[in-house]
């Protein structure tokens, strides 16, 4: 990937890591996949530190699965 879709890639991950749930349409699967493909590419450290807020926001959600719970 160029640095302008991983830059448009991260983007487009923090805006929907904040909206959404497990209830939502698309499964969380989905997210973890798109979420491993962009940290799996060359990645400057900004960019890096992104991601792992990205991953964090996403691992709280796929806690969450099943105990009814609304992680912050």
């Amino acid at each position: 990937m160029n640095h302008w879709q991983i830059e448009r890639d991260i983007l487009h991950l923090e805006q929907v890591i904040r909206r959404i749930s497990g209830d939502d349409r698309i499964p969380l699967s989905y997210w973890r996949n798109r979420i491993d493909l962009v940290a799996s590419s060359a990645l400057v450290p900004a960019q890096q530190s992104r991601m792992r807020r990205i991953n964090d926001r996403l691992e709280q959600l796929e806690a969450c699965i099943g105990l009814n719970c609304s992680p912050a």
